[in-house]
């Protein structure tokens, strides 16, 4: 850093020297000293002890450099409420920055800092501490003292506890603990009444803790753990609760309680081992994401989990009041139901969103369909087991708010560009036609997460999926695929499940070993001689290992 900027409040500027008629009231650098210095993202090795020559700054910003310590000088800048060291090399932090008592912000991540000072709890001003991406295995119980703080990052260490005096932050509201080693979590966390976001994922949990006391509670994320069983008790207190992130753990079962979380909008159970669900999930008023793939469901059909939440929802409260609806689940027929809307349940359209006409062996969608729904924002449309030569044209009047579309079983040959606008499109269900392409347009539908192409005449893989990267399921069973692109597929890093059975694949490239996200292959009834079936057996992960080990080095 070069020296006058050190001294800027010392020296007097150049411009003084050129001219001498500066009055008393333009004589700024005499009235004002610098308050933020932002020093980021340059090739500094060191800082000078010249900083304390700035005492009034507030802010000091040098992430992103090449810093491995600290001067003791920046514990003199007693006025500093932010500073961001992070994205740097530092090994320690000096004692004398914790007298920084005004400091609201330290922001420390990316660093390859061991243990933090034991004297942290002085930083009693602090609001925001970021100390992930480190080489913590511990927390100084200091921490305890930071009753101001706000937002506490802790993730990417190698932590394995907290201290239960943690929960004395009174004021935190978001921790987030991603990546590390713990096996509990104290069960004082519990009595953190302003917590509202709670981070505990890739850690090695057995058990989630009991939260009587954090009403405010709104997200908890603890997927990819060890998580074996779903209390009652770890439920029943989270009235604020709008998302629950379980997926990747081995929970058996989801107790009737969790009907008490009126307020969840999303939750993901996907990758357990969940075997029956309570039907009363259905009538969880604000659920608006449930996903339960990779479980074996006794249940619920594998295909309707492919049909998106809205359908799910609807078919698990049908099996709470089988016994109440109507045979045909439509209106009745009133005086004050217009003739061409007999066939059309406004119910559907209006409260579940749904527009339906399907198992009706019609060529053609009614005109009467799409006009009744006029502004109702329709997410799902099921037009399947027709006779539909075409994608109905007028569906792209629905692009704005269409999430899931079902038209399998029909006669469809081709998708058409039209389609391709529906941009919010998230499941798409085409099974059982006649397709042998997709349009190269298909690639803005850059929110589809499932795709169903199962029992069409695709003799190749369609090359615009690769570009679609949100895509976490591709169904291409029962088609004639010979070839598949492993270097496209490792690109695609959301790909969870790949179902190619069935299909004439005379080999398979041992560099799909490389797609470690996969999370399902399915490779059964293809006449590829290797891997035998005995690997395949094996499941997803030995398939895997085993085309790693094929790859030729």
């Amino acid at each position: 850093v070069p020296q006058h900027v050190w001294r800027i409040n010392l020296d007097t500027p150049e411009e003084a020297h050129q001219n001498l008629s500066f009055g008393a009231a333009d004589r700024w650098w005499e009235q004002t000293d610098l308050t933020k210095l932002l020093l980021a993202s340059n090739k500094l090795q060191s800082l000078s002890e010249d900083v304390r020559l700035l005492p009034a700054l507030t802010v000091l910003d040098v992430h992103d450099n090449q810093l491995t310590s600290l001067p003791s000088a920046l514990g003199q800048l007693e006025n500093l409420q932010k500073l961001d060291v992070s994205h740097n090399k530092l090994r320690s932090i000096p004692e004398e920055l914790l007298q920084l008592s005004c400091l609201k912000s330290l922001l420390l991540q990316h660093n390859e800092l061991s243990h933090l000072p034991d004297g942290f709890g002085q930083l009693v001003s602090l609001e925001e501490l970021d100390v992930s991406d480190n080489h913590l295995t511990d927390i100084p119980t200091s921490f305890a003292l930071l009753v101001n703080l706000v937002r506490l990052n802790l993730a990417c260490n190698q932590l394995k506890n907290l201290p239960a005096d943690i929960s004395a932050m009174k004021s935190l509201r978001q921790l987030d603990c991603t990546k590390n080693y713990l096996e509990t979590v104290p069960s004082k966390l519990a009595t953190m009444a302003s917590l509202e976001q709670l981070y505990l994922r890739k850690n090695k949990l057995r058990s989630l803790p009991e939260f009587p006391s954090c009403k405010l509670l709104k997200e908890l994320h603890a997927g990819e753990n060890q998580i074996e069983i779903l209390n009652a008790e770890n439920l029943k207190h989270l009235n604020s609760l709008s998302v629950l992130e379980l997926r990747d753990n081995k929970i058996k079962s989801v107790p009737d309680e969790i009907t008490l979380l009126q307020k969840l909008e999303r939750l993901d159970l996907s990758n357990n081992d969940i075997s029956r669900l309570p039907y009363t999930l259905g009538n969880l008023p604000q659920l608006k994401f449930l996903s339960l793939e990779g479980n074996p469901l006794r249940t619920i059909r594998r295909d309707l989990l492919q049909k998106g939440t809205q359908e799910l929802l609807k078919y698990l409260r049908s099996k709470i009041q089988d016994d109440v609806t109507s045979p045909s689940g439509e209106p009745p027929v009133t005086a004050m139901t217009l003739p061409s809307e007999s066939r059309v349940n406004m119910h559907a359209i209006t409260s579940l969103k749904l527009l339906e006409y399907s198992e009706k062996q019609a060529a053609v969608i009614p005109d009467e369909m799409f006009d009744a729904v006029g502004s109702n924002p329709v997410t799902t449309v099921n037009f399947s087991k027709n006779q539909l030569n075409e994608i109905p044209p007028r569906i792209v009047e629905l692009k704005d708010s269409v999430c899931d579309v079902n038209l399998g079983f029909n006669k469809i040959s081709s998708v058409s560009s039209e389609f391709c606008m529906l941009h919010k499109l998230t499941h798409l269900d085409i099974r059982n036609n006649f397709l042998t392409s997709l349009p190269e347009g298909m690639e803005a539908l850059t929110q589809l997460l499932v795709i169903n192409l199962s029992f069409n005449r695709f003799k190749v893989f369609p090359s615009v999926l690769y570009r679609i990267v949100a895509l976490e399921t591709i169904l291409l069973s029962n088609n004639q695929v010979g070839s598949i692109d492993p270097l496209q597929l490792k690109k695609m890093e959301r790909l969870g499940t790949l179902d190619l059975q069935n299909n004439d694949l005379l080999q398979v490239p041992p560099e799909l070993g490389n797609c470690e996200t996969l999370r399902t292959l399915l490779l059964e009834g293809n006449p590829f001689r290797t891997p035998r079936a005995a690997v395949l057996a094996k499941g997803t992960a030995a398939v895997l290992e085993y085309l790693r080990s094929r790859i030729p080095t």
